[in-house]
């Protein structure tokens, strides 16, 4: 089959994850790495992995069919950043589906869904690893199922999670750090990082994990 694999952000930490995909598709498919919507070719399957801009119907009918992964259980959590504003809800359990896209945002039919399960210790990069590892599964499982895999249609009330800035990294200084902790957990220490304004003043916060040692 002819595979395209987009990822539009140059800066996402997708990345690293999505060349695993193409690493192991490429040993059957022919596989089409795109940086931009205008490099995506007519074929087979597209997957939209890191996609920040608004695909139009033109860019669809280029291929038989178009999937992204979403980590949430469709119809909730449509939208933005899903995973980050479950585990700020407390969440520990987080469903990740693979569905069509479609014209209205995260609509389209399910194929697949898998779960990441939390310990409610890790921090983003360590989220990160279990998202990415995820995302690969079901992006393999769809294309080993394929043609056969059928979608199922959402069903329920949608709910919609906002985009999330730079600011919503910011502390309340009035609220223990035990409070806000899963807010530590979700921020990047290089883009947006922790902070919280006092005195007239914006302190930023940065958080790493030591790891456990047995010293001899």
């Amino acid at each position: 089959m002819n595979i395209t694999l987009l990822v539009d952000n140059q800066d996402s930490w997708l990345i690293p994850f999505v060349k695993k995909i193409q690493n192991k598709l490429s040993r059957v498919h022919n596989v089409n790495f795109a940086i931009s919507l205008d490099q995506i070719r007519k074929g087979d399957l597209a997957f939209f992995l890191a996609c920040q801009t608004i695909v139009s119907p033109e860019i669809l009918k280029l291929n038989k069919h178009n999937l992204v992964v979403h980590e949430s259980d469709l119809p909730n959590g449509r939208g933005w950043s899903p995973m980050t504003w479950q585990i700020l809800e407390g969440k520990n359990e987080i469903t990740v589906s693979l569905f069509e896209a479609r014209d209205r945002v995260d609509s389209g039919p399910i194929y697949l869904q898998d779960r990441i399960i939390l310990d409610g210790h890790e921090l983003v990069d360590e989220l990160r690893q279990k998202q990415g590892n995820v995302t690969i599964g079901l992006v393999m499982k769809y294309v080993e199922s394929y043609p056969k895999i059928i979608g199922r249609t959402q069903h329920g009330c949608p709910t919609y999670y906002p985009r999330r800035r730079p600011k919503d990294s910011e502390l309340d200084v009035n609220k223990s750090i035990k409070d806000q902790f899963n807010l530590f957990r979700v921020v990047d220490n290089q883009r947006y990082p922790a902070f919280f304004r006092y005195c007239n003043h914006k302190y930023v916060l940065t958080i790493d994990k030591e790891e456990s040692r047995n010293d001899k």
